[in-house]
C-alpha cells in the first residue's frame, strides 16, 4: 500500500509514543511511504518553532524521511474549492504520489473525505485498516 502522512501525524510520531509512531513504523517496514514537499516544510517548521527541537535533530528527521520515502514536489493544485491553500497543496502531493491513503488528523480533510479522490483516514482509522488486513 502507498501511504502519505500529513505533517500532524509525523509530528506526533516524532514527538510522542503512541498510535502515530506505531503506524509510521509499520508503514516504513511493510508499505511504501510518499511524502510531499509541503508536508516536509510544515514538519520542519513545527519541530523547530512549536516544539523547539535543535536544528540538528530537525535536519535528521527530514533526512530520514527523504531517505525512506518518495518525495513529491510541485504537483500542481487540485480543484477543490472547499480546501484552504495548505490542505490543497497536501492533497495535490498525495494524488501526484499515487498514494492509496492519506493519514491525517486535519478535521477539514477528514470531513471532506467522501468528496476527495483518495481515501482519507485518521490515525486510528488507518490503524484499524492495517489490523483488518
Amino acid at each position: 500500500m502507498i501511504v502519505c502522512f500529513d505533517s500532524n501525524v509525523l509530528v506526533s510520531a516524532i514527538a510522542t509514543r503512541g498510535i502515530c509512531a506505531d503506524i509510521v513504523s509499520v508503514v516504513l517496514a511493510e508499505h511504501r511511504l510518499v511524502v510531499g514537499a509541503t508536508v516536509l516544510a510544515e514538519l520542519r517548521q513545527v519541530l523547530t518553532r512549536k516544539l523547539g527541537l535543535p536544528p540538528a535533530l530537525v535536519k535528521e528527521a527530514d533526512r530520514f524521511l527523504r531517505m525512506h520515502a518518495t518525495v513529491v514536489k510541485n504537483p500542481g493544485a487540485p480543484a477543490f474549492q472547499e480546501l484552504d491553500a495548505a490542505d490543497g497543496a497536501v492533497l495535490a502531493e498525495v494524488i501526484a504520489g499515487k498514494a492509496d491513503v492519506l493519514v491525517t488528523g486535519d478535521r477539514d480533510l477528514l470531513q471532506l473525505s467522501m468528496k476527495l479522490p483518495i481515501k482519507v483516514l485518521s490515525p486510528r482509522g488507518f490503524w484499524e485498516l492495517l489490523r483488518s488486513g
